[in-house]
Formats: structure tokens, sequence, C-alpha cells
């Protein structure tokens, strides 16, 4: 038996790049998988991240544990097929070209040409493909680039198609006008799990508000909101008649209606001022007057109703609502039949409603709100306040709560389903299974999927321009057959020329909208596959995934939206076995920083260390546990001082010895023989 001679200094970079080498020559990988049995698999779903940018710490985490497991089950004689797939589509595309062609929203792009612009997505969404590629071959995952998958390929948007029209036949898929968070740069609704991706600490300046009594100029009902730039919408002023009211009268014969124990927060004096407690019931349905002039017609406006939501917890106990505005004011406005007044568009302009500020931005609005209130003697008390508040995850824009058209996944229809195949999932760790994501399936709301956006596979609803009868197409077979068109690519500028005639005479048009992109994310298995056209024996013999992998931050991301379609769809969980990592951040604790360069670059930890000391430190933290990690270059270094050195010299120990000792035996067999 020969061993190789080892040197004393190891060079492991080096050392690994002759391993790679060997498995390139040696076509290592795919024979792990042609050598495995097809009647033996073991199934993977790889998340597709974009290629915009290159792999960073939290692509190096995932793409670890995906090779590690699959590594595991060759071992174990499993044939496991590991297809790579690339997202292409969305917003957080869209901004970025935006940026590079220095173009800003929608009307910009309009102007430019969708054509030119989806055309300018397209060519740029793989910019980083290659050195993808090379980063994660450096870095010894195992994975198949060749045969890659991409959201914008043809066959994978018809699968989405035959999603949406399967659950639309379903009648899990409808079009509703709700309230919603909307980014006024991108001028789109976002999904409710969208919003929870990025929240900030941010400083508004809150406002108390004067609102006079009609038949008492000199008794007001105070009202608090964070949010003046809604407070020309107000149509209504709700109270809660289970809690306790009370009247302050000032020196300057003034009564304010509020909570009495707001009294003392709002800087009343209890023992100087006259305080009556009274029964909020008798200002029940009494109108006062408007704090803006706008126009609005013959509906429930100006006055004073009960509202259960109420609460004595923030405010007043005196709330300002404006149905155009917010959730539960767009539900009691529907309720009581209330004015409607939008006074800001879905860019987050002021429209001719408020002709004095028409086309400045929302965000201006606020300070002009504030001054005017000021001036006119209708404001109470400015009180600067800091709170969490939602911000665009694609652009980094404050979000508003907005009521406008969007389709919805009924996820709210099929609740009790999504929580008994969640029971069916392994989670590691296991409290994310009735925790983080349970929980969140508790609280389900309805998923909004439509963006009026651009790049991004389309809706395939087409409308009649005359009797508004919609048809959901499922297939390019079935637009073709329409239509009498030959269709081959399935974007925005190529879908919205065709059109055909409706049964009426009328002309049918495709909708304007595309799939949030999370639609497509959560489509993944039906997609990469073209199914139902294609594979379906296979992609049914191995659905659900036996193995996926991805960050904490996904149970409200991609885990969620594999989970909603496949429970919708089939009934069953998309995948059996999860495991959720960590965020890794840098040394500081603070979350790494291109900007900052508060983190070493991944590339020069493997050139320095080697691959092995990296992935060997990432999957023996913390990180791997759903926790996070603080990552330090040091730690990485004591991997290779305290593990692969030790590793090392005792093989170099043996080495050199079994050599030595090689060579006393065959020179006493020599001298056994000659003698």
């Amino acid at each position: 038996m020969n061993f190789k001679p080892v040197t004393s200094q190891p060079n492991f970079p080096s050392l690994e790049e002759e391993i790679l080498e060997f498995w390139k020559k040696d076509n290592t990988f795919q024979k792990s998988i042609d050598e495995r049995p097809k009647t033996k698999t073991f199934s993977f779903y790889d998340g597709p991240p974009f290629a915009t940018g290159l792999p960073h710490y939290g692509h190096i985490v995932p793409g670890t544990i995906k090779d590690i497991i699959p590594r595991f089950k060759t071992m174990q004689g499993f044939r496991v097929e590991r297809r790579f797939g690339w997202d292409c589509h969305g917003l957080p595309l869209e901004c970025e070209i935006e940026k590079e062609l220095k173009i800003n929203g929608k009307r910009e792009i309009e102007k430019m040409g969708i054509d030119k612009f989806n055309e300018a997505c397209r060519s740029t969404v793989l910019r980083y493909a290659k050195e993808w590629e090379q980063i994660m071959g450096r870095l010894a995952r195992w994975v198949d680039f060749k045969n890659d998958y991409k959201t914008m390929d043809a066959s994978f948007m018809e699968s989405v198609w035959w999603v949406f029209k399967t659950l639309y036949d379903k009648k899990i898929i409808y079009q509703g006008y709700k309230s919603m968070h909307i980014c006024p740069r991108c001028a789109t609704p976002l999904s409710n799990f969208e919003v929870s991706l990025n929240y900030k600490d941010k400083t508004d300046k809150s406002v108390y508000v004067k609102f006079e009594l009609n038949d008492d100029s000199r008794t007001f009902f105070l009202a608090w909101t964070t949010t003046p730039w809604t407070l020309p919408g107000n149509v209504i002023l709700a109270v809660n008649p289970k809690l306790q009211y009370v009247e302050v009268e000032t020196e300057t014969q003034e009564k304010y209606i509020l909570l009495e124990k707001k009294v003392s927060e709002l800087g009343f004096s209890p023992e100087k001022l006259k305080i009556k407690k009274i029964k909020i019931e008798k200002y029940l349905h009494k109108k006062y007057q408007p704090l803006f002039k706008v126009e609005a017609g013959n509906k429930l406006k100006y006055e004073v109703v009960p509202a259960d939501f109420v609460s004595d917890e923030e405010g007043t106990g005196v709330v300002h609502i404006a149905p155009a505005f917010g959730e539960d004011d767009l539900k009691l406005g529907e309720k009581l039949n209330a004015e409607f007044i939008q006074h800001i568009n879905i860019e987050g302009q002021v429209t001719n409603i408020l002709p004095e500020y028409q086309g400045i931005s929302v965000f201006s609005l606020n300070k002009k709100v504030i001054e005017k209130l000021e001036e006119e003697k209708k404001l109470f008390k400015v009180k600067e306040i800091v709170h969490s508040y939602p911000i665009c995850w694609r652009c980094d824009t404050p979000l508003l709560n907005y009521a406008t058209k969007s389709w919805f996944v009924k996820t709210t229809a099929i609740k009790e389903k999504l929580l008994k195949n969640n029971q069916k999932i392994h989670w590691v760790p296991d409290h994310i299974k009735n925790g983080r994501f349970g929980q969140w399936l508790e609280q389900i709301r309805d998923w909004s999927i439509s963006r009026a956006r651009y790049w991004g596979t389309p809706l395939p609803v087409w409308e009649c321009d005359v009797c508004k009868k919609q048809i959901v197409i499922g297939s390019v077979a079935e637009l073709e057959e329409k239509s009498k068109q030959k269709v081959k690519d399935l974007h925005k500028h190529f879908v919205d020329k065709i059109k055909f005639k409706c049964e009426c005479g009328g002309e049918m048009r495709r909708i304007f909208e595309v799939f949030d992109c999370w639609f497509e994310s959560g489509s993944m298995p039906y997609g990469s596959n073209h199914y139902p056209f294609e594979n379906a024996e296979k992609f049914e013999k191995n659905h659900p995934a036996d193995f996926i992998s991805e960050g904490i931050d996904q149970t409200r991301g991609w885990f969620y939206t594999l989970h909603v379609l496949s429970t919708a769809l089939f009934d069953k969980p998309a995948f059996k076995n999860c495991v959720v990592h960590g965020i890794v951040l840098a040394e500081d604790g603070q979350k790494m920083s291109k900007h900052k360069k508060n983190y070493p670059d991944p590339m020069l930890m493997v050139k320095k260390y080697g691959a092995d000391a990296l992935r060997f430190f990432l999957m023996n933290s913390t990180v791997i546990k759903g926790e996070d990690l603080c990552f330090s270059e040091k730690s990485v270094n004591d991997v290779v001082r305290q593990i692969f050195l030790p590793i090392w010299n005792t093989y170099s120990f043996f080495q050199m010895n079994f050599s030595s000792e090689k060579k006393n035996y065959e020179l006493r067999i020599t001298r056994k023989r000659s003698g």
C-alpha cells in the first residue's frame, strides 16, 4: 500500500483546486447521478436567486446545506438531480434597470416603450450567471447549471398560466377592491407578506386635530393621526360607546371631547379645568365641519359614528376615518355607504380633488396639511414619534395604505388545509412548524398576486371592451386557438398585441397586470418541469419534494408561496423536509452592507483559508439552527488552526512513520533473502 507524500505546511486552497480539477475531468458529479437507479430518487427543489448581483454569505449558507444533504443521500444510493434556477422577473430587477437607463417611474417607462424596457430587463437579468457558476463551483457545490430553469422561459411562464387557470376554475382566484399597502415609487400594491419583509424605524410628525361640531362652534372632537396627509380624505369620526369619554372645558370656554384616560397625556390639568364624564352616545350621528373643502357626493359624510375597533391604547379614542386610506376605514365606509375621497393617486401625487396642492407628492403634503391646520387654528398639538413603518423591499420607499383593485388568491378559504398540511412537514428547527410559519398561517390574509408593472409573467386574463366579460387562458395552445395566431413569447409586450373577438362582437384584450414574482417562485415545482404539459409522470412521482432549504425570512416568502399553491392545487404540502437557517450578520451584529464594507469578501476567505474551512465554520455555527450569526474571519482561521491542521499533522505523522516502517520492513526482507 502506497500513501501520497504530504508537506508539513499544507496549502488547503491549492489542494481544493486540484480536487475540483479532478472532479471536472472525471465528470464525477454527473456520474454520481447516472450511477444511481432512476427507481430510487431523492427530490430536491432549489429556490431561484437573481443573477443581477454576485453571491454573498446569504447564498453560501443555503447553498452549502443544499450540497451536503444531496451528497449524503447520494452516498446512501439515491439518485439526486440538482437543477439550478434563476429568478428573472419582478420589481427588484425593474428598479435596477430604471437606474441604469436613468429613467424614473411608470410614465417614463411607457414613454420609452414597454418593449424596449422589457428587452433591457431580459438582456440584463443573467448578468452574473457565469460568475455564479464559477463561485458555486469553487465552493464545491454540485449543481447542474447546464440544464437550469429560468422564470422568464416561455415553458415556465406557461405553467404559471396553468396554475392560475386551475385555481380560477376552483374559484380560489378573484378580483377585488381592498385597502392594501402600495409603493408610490413603483405604483403598485404589495402582498401582506411582502410588506412584512421590510419594517424600519421612521420619525414622523403626528397631529392632534380639532374637528368642530356643526351645531356648537366651541365644541371639538380631538382626533390623533400619524398620517396628516390622509386628513383631506376624512369623511367620518369613529368613537367606541364602550369606552369612557369626557368633555374638557378650557379657560377660553372651548370644549374638547376625548377619552378620560388621555386627559393628562394631552397636557390638560384636572385641577385647573372643568372635566365632565359623558356618555358618548349623545354625540353619535352629530355632524362636524370638514377640515378641507373638497367636492363630495350625497353619501354619508362628516358624521360621528360608533365603531368597535376604536381602542384606548393610542390616540384620543376619536379616530379619523378616510375610507380610501386604511383597511378598517374602507370596511366601515362600505358598511355605512360613506363618501370615498381619494385625493392621492397610486403614484403618490395629489389629484385635482385637492386643487391647491395638485401634483405635489404625498410626503410633501404632510407638511402642507400641518401648516394649513395651524394657520386655521384647527391644530391642537404636533407630536414627533418614532414608529416601525413598512418600507418597499425593492426600492426603499415608504409605503402607503391605499384602497385599490388587485387579483387575489383566496387563501382564507383554504386556511384549514394549509394548517393541516403544515403538520406533515418536518421542519428544522422544529419550532418553526407551529411558531414562525404556523403562526403566519393562523393570521393568513388573501394573497394579492397582481402587479401593475411590466417585466413579469402577464396575467392570462382577456377582457371584452364592450360587455366586460373576462376569459382566463391556461395554455399557449388555448391562446393560439382563440386568436388564430402563433405564440412564441409570453411577455407583456408580445401578448398584449394579441386580441380576438368576443361573443358580443366586442374585442377581447389582455388586462394590464403581470404576476407578483412571488407567485412565479411558488410555481417553481411546476414551471421548472413545464408541468402539466411535459414531465407529468416524473413530477407527480417526486412531488412533494423530499427536501428544501432557505433562510428564516422565507417563512413569509418562498416557503409560504410554495405551500399555498401546492395546497390549493393538490391538497399536499410542497415539501416534506425543510432546513431553515438564520441570517449572517457582520461581526458587530449589524446587517452586512457593501456600502459600509463591514464584512470580508467570501471569495477572499476561500482564497485565504479554503472553501472547506468556510463551509465547516458556517455548518457548525448557530446559523444552521435558524439563529443569526455574526461572521468573523478569526472563526474561519480557527477552523484551519484547530481542526484541519491537527488532522493534517496526524496524517503526515502516520504517512512519515508508515514510510519509515515500510523501508525497514523491505530492508529486513532483502537481508533475509540474501542471507
